[in-house]
C-alpha cells in the first residue's frame, strides 16, 4: 500500500531536519563524528526511512559513525515518534552517503583527461 500525494516526501523531509537536529545537539556518542544527514528515503508504506549520512573523515571514521549512529536508532526513532506525533514511527536505516567520493573520483579522472589533452 502506497501512500497518495506528497505525504511522503513532507514526512521524509521533516525527519531529515529532526535527525539531522539531533545528531548535532542531543547524541553524546564519542563513535560519532561530524555527520550531516543528506537524505531520507522512505518506503512506500512509510514502515522504513532510509537514512543517508556523510561522514567527515576516513573509512575507519565513518563506519564509527555508523556503527554510533545504528546503536541510536531506537533513540532517535522514540523521539521522532514523539516530536513528529506519528502513530507509527518508521524503522530507521542509517547508510553511508557515497556521492562525495564518486564526484572526487570523477574530479580526478576529468583533471587526468584535461593533462592527456
Amino acid at each position: 500500500m502506497t501512500v497518495p500525494g506528497r505525504r511522503a516526501e513532507r514526512l521524509a523531509d521533516r525527519i531529515r531536519a529532526e535527525v539531522a537536529e539531533m545528531i548535532s545537539g542531543e547524541l553524546k556518542d564519542p563513535r560519532i563524528g561530524f555527520a550531516t544527514v543528506t537524505e531520507v528515503d522512505l518506503s512506500g508504506d512509510l514502515h522504513h526511512a532510509r537514512v543517508v549520512v556523510s561522514v567527515l573523515g576516513d573509512a575507519d571514521a565513518q563506519q564509527k559513525s555508523l556503527e554510533g549512529l545504528t546503536s541510536a536508532a531506537g533513540y532517535l526513532r522514540h523521539e521522532l515518534g514523539q516530536r513528529l506525533r506519528l502513530r507509527r514511527t518508521p524503522e530507521l536505516t542509517f547508510v553511508l552517503d557515497q556521492a562525495a567520493e564518486e564526484n572526487e573520483r570523477l574530479e580526478t579522472l576529468l583533471q587526468k583527461l584535461k593533462k592527456e589533452q
